[in-house]
């Protein structure tokens, strides 16, 4: 058994633009689109009640509801799965959503070293200090000029 990185993301659009954006990145390991199959409403990162009931982070809809985070009920959403490949025998081994992937991102963490954090708007933060909503700030390392909203999630 060995050890293999792969990036499984959800491309709704033509197999050209991975092509091209893999190019443009730098990206140099694997990538395999999970377009046109179960695969991220088999591991609930894609919410259409419509195709499969809705749970992300080990909560149903109802729970993320109550819980205010209604963004997590529709569309797409972010998540990790391991799996291990045993000859012809296939284990799923590890899941984790939502802030339980900022462990891979050493930015998030080192943020939350600095006295400022991530001056996010849900924190208990001095008055006059500076916040913006969750994961604002955040950009492609090619896409700094762009605006909040068409550059928040990588």
């Amino acid at each position: 058994m060995t050890t293999n990185t792969n990036a499984q993301p959800r491309i709704v659009s033509h197999e050209q633009w991975l092509v091209e954006r893999k190019k443009h990145m730098g990206w140099t390991f694997p990538w395999h689109s999970s377009f046109g199959s179960d695969f991220n409403y088999d591991f609930h990162v894609t919410h259409d009640e419509a195709v499969a009931p809705v749970e992300y982070n080990y909560l149903n809809k109802a729970e993320l509801e109550q819980k205010g985070e209604t963004h997590f009920t529709r569309g797409e959403s972010h998540g990790l799965s391991v799996f291990l490949r045993d000859s012809d025998s296939i284990f799923h081994t590890y899941s984790a959503y939502a802030r339980g992937l900022e462990l891979l991102d050493g930015t998030y963490n080192y943020l939350d070293l600095t006295p400022f954090g991530r001056q996010e708007d849900w924190e208990d933060s001095p008055e006059g200090w500076p916040q913006t909503p969750t994961y604002g700030w955040l950009r492609h390392h090619d896409r700094y000029d762009d605006s909040t909203e068409d550059s928040a999630f990588c």
